[in-house]
């Protein structure tokens, strides 16, 4: 493998140190693979951890952004655009009724469902689970159920109670008379890829409404086909009050979004929130792609998938193509070897194998990293 050249290095020693990157510099896409500037393929069965759902350069999503770049790529939030109103009409339909807010991330989406919650119900309380993850801004952190990734930047904002996934006792005794919000990952992502059972997911609904809370779903990671389904409450029969949506949804562009169901939207008004690059006409433009490409033919292929990963390794767990593997010595190992491999996965926790491949790989191509790992696993 070539060395990287001076200015990548140069340039590297300019980069705060927030994220353990990987001693590569990827230069471009096609479809499941990643090319390197030293020239080495990556067959990539991460996707931005979730976010290129369609593959790298799709041509959908790659016609509809070239097109609005064309055209217009902002105007701010003080006036419409055909983008962003197209996009809400998708959502609100894949819904079954739902009115959007837009932003830039995952994390932005959380902020906003928090802050729509309160105001809402005029609650401060919010419950959230034990190994849950809801993004890195103050607001979704404090609603992060992972003590190491908190501890550094308290005190967080209050009134936030943890329960156990799983175990229904556990939430009813973590939510108190002023729950505004409870809030669920349907499979907990970083947490490990671990899916939520529709009979907890359930109970969680009617104890919101006893308590007159929102149910909040993060379906960030678990959303827009990941799972199987465009929303992953769809397989859990269970309708929430409002969803959080962002990776995947623009195939790469950065994009959020807060879905309210029309029976709990009313509570925002002008200046209650906004997000100055929320609703991006060309993210938006992508965006409306994406959803397009989502057919039934291509969500019963994720499906199918699924079930070419569990015949390989029968202990995964996760729903579609957001899965686990635990392994007995340190992920980070595994990683390397199928690295030095040519094949790209990650982590969700020091002992789990995280795959998100794109949800268009090819059978061949999916054997083909299967069959990596089972070389390099123990």
């Amino acid at each position: 493998m070539s060395a990287p050249s001076n200015t990548v290095l140069q340039g590297r020693n300019g980069v705060l140190p927030a994220y353990a990157r990987q001693d590569v510099t990827f230069v471009s896409g096609d479809g499941s693979w990643l090319v390197a500037d030293t020239g080495e393929r990556y067959l990539d069965l991460v996707a931005g951890i979730a976010v290129v759902g369609l593959g790298h350069c799709h041509p959908a999503p790659l016609a509809a952004a070239r097109e609005q770049l064309d055209q217009l790529w902002h105007t701010s939030n003080l006036y419409w655009t055909e983008p962003m109103a197209e996009l809400a009409e998708r959502l609100s339909a894949r819904f079954g009724g739902a009115q959007a807010f837009f932003c830039n991330s995952g994390t932005e989406a959380v902020e906003a469902a928090l802050k729509y919650a309160r105001k809402a119900t005029g609650r401060p309380g919010l419950v959230a689970l034990h190994g849950s993850f809801h993004g890195r801004t103050l607001g979704a952190l404090s609603v992060t159920g992972q003590p190491a990734k908190r501890a550094a930047f308290g005190p967080l904002v209050p009134g936030v109670t943890f329960a156990k996934p799983n175990d229904v006792e556990s939430l009813v005794a973590a939510a108190p008379a002023d729950t505004g919000a409870i809030l669920l990952e349907p499979v907990q992502g970083e947490g490990g890829v671990r899916p939520l059972t529709p009979e907890f997911v359930a109970a969680a609904r009617t104890l919101a409404d006893e308590l007159g809370a929102l149910l909040v779903l993060d379906e960030v990671q678990t959303g827009i086909g990941r799972t199987g389904n465009f929303f992953c409450f769809e397989q859990l029969g269970v309708r929430p009050d409002a969803v959080t949506l962002a990776k995947g949804l623009a195939n790469g562009l950065p994009i959020g979004a807060l879905l309210v169901s029309d029976e709990a939207a009313g509570a925002f008004a002008p200046g209650d929130h906004a997000s100055t690059f929320g609703g991006n006409p060309v993210a938006c433009a992508a965006a409306c792609a994406v959803v397009d490409e989502l057919t039934d033919e291509l969500l019963a292929g994720v499906r199918a998938k699924e079930v070419l990963v569990r015949a390989a390794f029968p202990d995964a767990r996760g729903r579609g193509l957001l899965l686990a593997l635990d392994v007995d010595r340190p992920a980070a190992e595994i990683v390397a070897a199928a690295f030095e491999r040519g094949v790209l996965v990650c982590t969700a926790g020091e002992r789990t194998l995280r795959l998100t491949p794109p949800l268009t790989i090819t059978t061949d191509e999916l054997e083909h990293g299967l069959a990596v790992l089972q070389e390099v696993l123990p």
